[in-house]
């Protein structure tokens, strides 16, 4: 199991779209509008959206007068049926709504649930761990500074039967439903940072186990193993991700547009570690028009799976990216398996002098399959309203 393994250190391509935004990115970092006190800035991600091209996070069959971001975006294979007519339930700590509690909300849906139901959750940090097994659930909180969702469960804590969570089970918030939303929320786990080498510290703020679901300005916190995106298809849109070691991890199939990608590593870290069986698998980490900071030095992916897939497209990297890149398990097996690769990134971080040779650079026709919502069959599920 993974948590057994030691972290190991030593659409089509429009020509707006090669109009990338290093420049911009640059310029936001030197004045000082990446994040505060309070927490991450948004300022970056609105000079980025009023240079990007739309139709970067579209497949063909979308209507290029809608962007897949905005948010009057649905999910669904039958999103008019199931959307037409949602109902809503408030959460509120001080008692003015349905419940004072997600989990409350949550468990009052039907199982046989068949349309949309908006759990409204308003203001405030909710101390609890919560469980959505329903499907068509939309977390729709007041903000991702005013809304939080926080636990503290470690792969080591001791469960009610007196054995180890493990890391699937320390996740703050675990997503098993099908056609999940979250917008304007934070999903937190407060276990500390592990000191390096560390054994089942990995502490989870959320995992989707389900399949088409959909994350609008969420921001995740945690250290070791953030964001466990364990299968499904998922896209990711204007999000905030921190950790420190694997902190986005799992074998989805997965679409990250325009977020941010913070590291907390100190010294030595990791980005992705993405789990891909084979190379006819059809899973992976699609990042487009994202931006890497923080500290440490990490890697952008480490081959958790032999066929481990990740490809960073117009993406940003400080100069906290290693200069080999990737890492390979301590397999070297895998260097012939997985599908590292980068194309047309910027920043100190994406100068390749030091890559490990088995990792790609993409021409404009490899990289096209991985630079829209095609990448995770969003024309089958992601429809504007």
């Amino acid at each position: 199991m993974r948590e057994e393994i030691q972290p190991r250190f030593g659409v089509l391509l429009p020509l707006l779209l090669l109009l990338s935004t290093p420049n911009i990115i640059q310029n936001l970092m030197a004045a000082g509008n990446y994040a505060d006190e309070d927490g991450p800035s948004d300022s970056w991600l609105d000079e980025m959206e009023k240079t990007s091209s739309r139709e970067d996070v579209q497949p063909p069959q979308f209507n290029t007068n809608h962007d897949p971001g905005r948010r009057n975006l649905e999910i669904d294979t039958g999103a008019d049926a199931a959307s037409s007519n949602p109902t809503t339930i408030i959460v509120a700590k001080d008692g003015s709504g349905h419940f004072k509690t997600v989990q409350a909300a949550v468990n009052s849906i039907p199982k046989s649930n068949k349309k949309r139901i908006i759990i409204s959750i308003k203001a405030g940090i909710y101390k609890e761990k919560v469980k959505v097994d329903k499907p068509w659930v939309t977390f729709q909180g007041a903000g991702p500074r005013l809304t939080e969702i926080i636990w503290g469960d470690m792969a080591s804590t001791k469960g009610p039967d007196g054995k180890e969570l493990g890391t699937f089970n320390s996740a703050s918030v675990a997503i098993n439903g099908d056609h999940f939303t979250a917008r304007d929320i934070t999903f937190r786990n407060t276990a500390p940072p592990p000191p390096g080498g560390a054994v089942g510290r990995q502490a989870v703020a959320l995992r989707i186990s389900g399949d088409m679901a959909a994350f609008f300005n969420v921001n995740f916190y945690g250290a070791q193993d953030t964001l466990y995106d364990h299968k499904g298809r998922h896209y990711f849109y204007r999000c905030y991700i921190e950790g420190s070691i694997d902190f986005i991890f799992g074998n989805g199939r997965s679409f990250y547009v325009q977020s941010r990608l913070h590291s907390i590593a100190n010294p030595s870290g990791s980005l992705t570690a993405q789990k891909r069986q084979t190379t006819s698998e059809n899973t992976g980490f699609s990042f487009v028009k994202c931006v890497v900071t923080g500290s440490g030095s990490i890697y952008l992916g480490r081959a958790w799976g032999p066929a481990s897939r990740v490809v960073y497209s117009f993406t940003y990297f400080d100069d906290i990216i290693r200069p080999e890149g990737w890492f390979d398990w301590g397999d070297k097996s895998r260097q012939k398996t997985v599908f590292y690769a980068e194309y047309k990134c910027s920043g100190p971080g994406a100068n390749r002098d030091g890559r490990v040779s088995w990792s790609r650079v993409l021409s404009d026709k490899q990289a096209k399959p991985f630079l829209h919502t095609g990448f995770i069959n969003g024309e089958q599920w992601l429809t504007s309203a």
